[in-house]
């Protein structure tokens, strides 16, 4: 096991660093901090003393953490990056508790990206370079800009290559995908002077008989819907005005569909992850269920549903 490692210009006042860990010049680090094993401290980090460090962190220059951030294992935080614990700070008031930030394990933040108090940043994420964080990011997503959006999700397949066939906006039939169970469904287009008709027959082009349906509308381009799974229920989505981006992931594939045309469809079985985001203004996503709403078939955490697909 590799001992610690403290420069001789750092001021390291914790006795809780874990093998391995590399503390560089001019970083102080105060008594009640806890920092993991084979983490890396640049110059000039300072960090508080209600800050936990997971394993293989890396912190590079001019960092700090204040009381209250949590960051888990292999967490990426670039140059002058900004945490903040207070959302209403005043010279000499202090709050009662402050705000607690958690970095889970796998994000990378950008150089001089702003994270506001109270926030989480999912496992995986990535937060771009001076983008700031006003709200939770979710896993593995990319979030750029001031106040920042979602703007794609890390490692994951562009559908171009399966929606090819918009060369032909009347072709018709499944696509399998590289998501498990998930499919593409070409549905019939038929265009006169009279106007144009899409037609499906439920168990036969929609892959199921509903129980219900929703309609998602009126979203603004920044916002996403979704971010859950299901144990039981099957869905299937047609954005039959405007467009909208599908992201669905079965825990090991992760790929990105864009529904452009009211024919072109996507069923996404039982324990997929699904996400939906950059809405047009115009956009009217309509979702067929296999099953009437049942809070308990919902699966809203992403490790959770993680944890399920592993032990599946």
């Amino acid at each position: 096991m590799t001992a610690s490692f403290i420069h001789e210009k750092a001021l390291c006042e914790s006795s809780r660093i874990g093998a391995g860990t590399r503390i560089w010049a001019f970083a102080h680090v105060l008594q009640g901090a806890n920092i993991g094993a084979d983490c890396n401290i640049c110059d000039g980090v300072f960090i508080e003393n209600d800050v936990t460090l997971g394993d293989r962190v890396t912190i590079k220059c001019g960092v700090q953490l204040w009381d209250g951030i949590t960051v888990e294992d292999d967490v990426f935080i670039g140059p002058n990056a900004t945490f903040t614990n207070d959302r209403f700070p005043r010279s000499k008031v202090y709050p009662q508790t402050f705000a607690k930030t958690l970095i889970r394990r796998g994000a990378s933040i950008g150089a001089n990206a702003t994270i506001l108090p109270g926030l989480e940043i999912g496992a995986g994420a990535m937060i771009g370079a001076g983008a700031v964080i006003t709200r939770s990011v979710p896993p593995n997503a990319i979030a750029v800009g001031n106040p920042a959006h979602i703007v794609g999700y890390v490692e994951t397949q562009e559908a171009s290559p399966v929606t090819a066939s918009t060369s032909d906006r009347k072709a018709t039939g499944a696509v399998a995908t590289s998501v498990a169970g998930v499919t593409l469904y070409h549905l019939p287009h038929i265009e006169d002077m009279r106007g144009s008709l899409s037609v499906g027959e439920f168990e036969r082009s929609v892959p199921f008989l509903p129980r219900r349906y929703f309609l998602v509308f009126d979203v603004p381009s920044r916002e996403i819907r979704g971010e859950h799974a299901h144990r039981l229920c099957h869905q299937f989505l047609l954005c039959v005005h405007g467009s909208c981006t599908v992201v669905a992931d079965d825990g090991k594939n992760r790929q990105e569909f864009l529904l452009d045309r009211p024919n072109l469809g996507i069923h996404l079985p039982a324990m997929t992850w699904g996400t939906q985001y950059k809405y047009s203004e115009d956009a009217v996503l309509l979702v067929f269920a296999s099953e009437y709403y049942d809070a308990a078939d919902y699966i809203r955490n992403h490790d959770e549903f993680m944890a399920l697909v592993k032990s599946a």
